[in-house]
């Protein structure tokens, strides 16, 4: 959903109306960039605009580029007609207006949340600030400095930008707050001099980049929106003409909730359309929750960002939760030896080698890092202990999870399944979408040799699960019967990618050191693209051997190499879809590259395994695809002949003892994962879902937004 002109629009035919800055259904905060597109030599002295009989024609004028549009302010919220009358006719469209705290389509809003000192209503507004930062010529300054515009430094260095425009590095930082949170967007800017949106100042290229956060959380306030000034690359975008901008509810990590940060995006780019100028085409970055975010909302809600630059790459935040759940599960039985049965005895090696890692720090730092964010008595920020959840004293307070915070999205238990919390307040809580039903845990370490059967049998048996309070059960995760699974897939929380074709991708890479950012997850995203399209071409990975990064100046590197990309596209004039024209006119020198790790390529192609290992997670070990995205599996019979081992190059029958195989007929009673067959639930991501009606109730699980709006020929 790229804002853009499109002068061509009735300029033979009849009048249309078209909103630049958004959708016409999902504008906020009063105003809308409109474009009304006239007959061939209609006079634009003879239109009149209105909205709902208010004239507004004085707000439109002919452009510098030969369209006739203007920005429409004051309008009401709900529903505005604006209608544009020529000679021959005219034309109207309906535009919905939502208040900019929100929400626009993401549902009922997250309660309790506490707004920023200096709100000034319960949905956190605020008129922006705005401050001046350059950069200088002195090379002890490293980074921004401030700036004062009533008494200018005399060290202000220069840039040109990709338009060849030479102006002083003076940048301006707007900080803003909508959707009941921060926003920031900066500019290169010349103080003093006039910036409209029909005419803003030469050294704006009309390009975006958007900057992310980190992890995978959930706050009850107001946060702080992500630097846009830190980075090397957010200030060879600034210096190159760009703006950069984020949003905290894009930070993964104050706000895991796909809807939430599409919507805030949505709205943060139309003010910048609206207040800056219209924009040719907007490139996210980020690593790790950064992303995630990417990549799930350029899934789900595709135009968002026409190029992504994934660092430590995450596909989204629930496939990967069943390797959380795994490594919980498994930390719990390995780390206990009280738990293991007569014999059994567990090295390191064995391990790891059940969790699909090289060590077991992988596990480690996962469960220290993330595992707090599924447990309800954590303490959020936002929250206080007086009204925080706790099942015994208080089963109506808030639960600090990233799933429930994301009700909306995967709707409430039935009653059927409550717990007693449950049951003591009369509504259901948010199920994560993640299942262990049927999980063969360590069964390729089984059949290599590295375990035992008497190990394996006794893992499978006590691995058990977790109940919705994430306390530990005998029994394993079934989540089935919840709403939470299919909704998952339709939201896009777990990222199917099939709409994700309709962007550029480059993936910086780096070896995994067991600080669970696996090296496998650009490639699980690889395959989903590979399954849904039949091609991966639309995804650059470059590998090089920094930890995590793969190249200390990857993320630049790939950031000029996108813009490039992207501005072919933009000059593809052909009648191709959106998805053709990303693989058709990608350069012909940008392939997967391998990198030195200071900036320099070493050659075209991965760096293999010598450099960035994959090493796999233990539902790959239980014969998960590398696609990891079944959270719950299809269910085969247990069939005894189905367990192979190679000894001295020949295949033979892995021996269990008949009380062994007894065990494991009762612990996989309803059979074992059939990995080769689509998942339970598991279907396509919707593109464009809305989680509320007309009227602001919620739809738990969503539904579909119809087409966007399109204006109508008076009197039709």
């Amino acid at each position: 959903m790229q804002a853009g002109w499109d002068p061509v629009a009735g300029a033979a035919g009849s009048t249309t109306i078209k909103v630049l800055s958004n959708r016409a259904d999902l504008v906020s905060g009063g105003d809308a960039l409109v474009q009304v597109a006239l007959p061939a030599g209609t006079a634009p002295a003879k239109v009149r605009v209105d909205v709902d009989g208010r004239d507004i024609t004085s707000s439109f004028a002919m452009r510098a580029d030969g369209t006739y549009a203007g920005l429409v302010t004051g309008l009401a919220l709900g529903l505005n007609v604006l209608t544009a009358r020529t000679p021959g006719g005219g034309a109207r469209l309906t535009i919905t207006n939502h208040p900019s705290g929100g929400p626009v389509f993401s549902g009922p809003q997250l309660q309790p949340w506490t707004c920023q000192a200096g709100a000034l209503d319960e949905q956190c507004n605020q008129p922006p600030t705005y401050r001046f930062v350059y950069r200088s010529t002195d090379p002890a300054k490293q980074g921004f400095q401030a700036y004062d515009p009533e008494n200018p430094p005399s060290d202000v260095a220069t840039t040109t930008t990709d338009q060849g425009v030479r102006v002083p590095f003076v940048v301006r930082i707007e900080t803003g707050y909508m959707d009941r949170d921060q926003y920031q967007v900066s500019a290169l800017f010349q103080p003093g001099k006039p910036w409209t949106t029909f005419d803003p100042q030469p050294q704006f290229n009309h390009k975006l980049l958007i900057t992310h956060g980190a992890s995978c959380g959930v706050d009850h306030k107001t946060g702080g929106a992500p630097d846009t000034t830190g980075s090397d690359t957010d200030a060879d975008a600034l210096g190159r003409g760009f703006l950069t901008m984020s949003t905290a509810l894009d930070n993964s990590g104050h706000n895991c909730n796909i809807a939430v940060q599409a919507e805030s995006l949505v709205m943060a780019k139309e003010h910048v359309a609206e207040q800056y100028g219209v924009l040719r085409y907007t490139i996210g970055t980020g690593c790790s929750g950064g992303s995630l975010a990417e990549q799930w909302i350029a899934n789900a809600y595709p135009g968002v960002y026409q190029g992504i630059l994934p660092t430590c790459s995450f596909p989204d935040a629930w496939s990967t939760a069943t390797q959380f759940l795994d490594y919980h599960l498994l930390l719990a039985y390995f780390t206990d030896p009280t738990k293991w049965g007569t014999g059994v005895v567990w090295s390191p090696t064995q391990m790891a080698d059940v969790e699909g890692h090289v060590t077991t720090a992988n596990a480690l730092v996962s469960e220290n890092a993330q595992w707090h964010v599924a447990v309800p008595t954590d303490p959020c920020a936002g929250t206080t202990d007086a009204n925080r959840y706790d099942p015994a004293n208080n089963p109506g307070g808030v639960r600090c999870t990233i799933h429930d915070a994301a009700i909306n999205v995967f709707g409430p238990n039935p009653e059927s399944l409550w717990s007693a919390s449950e049951k003591a307040v009369g509504h259901g809580f948010a199920t994560p979408p993640i299942d262990n039903v049927g999980v063969q845990y360590g069964l390729d370490a089984l059949r290599r040799g590295r375990i035992t059967p008497a190990q394996f049998v006794d893992l499978n048996a006590k691995i058990g699960g977790v109940d919705i309070d994430t306390n530990p059960t005998a029994a394993r995760v079934d989540t089935g019967p919840a709403p939470a699974l299919a909704n998952a897939y339709r939201s896009g929380m777990i990222n199917e990618t099939n709409n994700l074709d309709q962007t550029a991708i480059i993936d910086c890479r780096g070896p995994d050191p067991g600080a669970f950012h696996d090296a496998y997850r650009a490639f699980a995203v690889r395959a989903r693209l590979d399954r849904e399209h039949g091609t991966h071409a639309n995804q650059l990975i470059w590998e090089g051997p920094v930890a995590i990064l793969g190249d200390a100046g990857c993320e630049k590197n790939s950031f000029v190499a996108m813009d490039r990309w992207l501005t072919r596209i933009e000059a593809d004039g052909r009648d191709l879809t959106v998805a053709q024209k990303v693989v058709l006119d990608k350069p012909d020198d940008l392939t997967d590259r391998c990198y030195d790790g200071v900036g320099h390529k070493v050659s075209d192609g991965l760096c293999g395994e010598a450099v960035v290992p994959v090493y796999g997670t233990p539902r790959m070990v239980a014969g998960d695809a590398l696609t990891t995205d079944a959270n719950k599996c299809r269910l085969e019979p247990l069939r005894r002949a189905d367990y192979t081992t190679t000894v001295a190059g020949v295949t033979v029958p892995v021996r269990f003892t008949d009380a062994e195989w007894a065990r494991l007929q009762e612990t996989f009673e309803t059979g074992v994962c059939d990995f080769t067959e689509a998942g339970v639930a598991q279907q396509d991501t919707i593109a464009w879902q809305t989680y509320q009606d007309t009227s602001g109730q919620v739809v738990y699980g969503g539904t579909p937004m119809s087409p966007a709006p399109a204006s109508r020929p008076l009197g039709g």
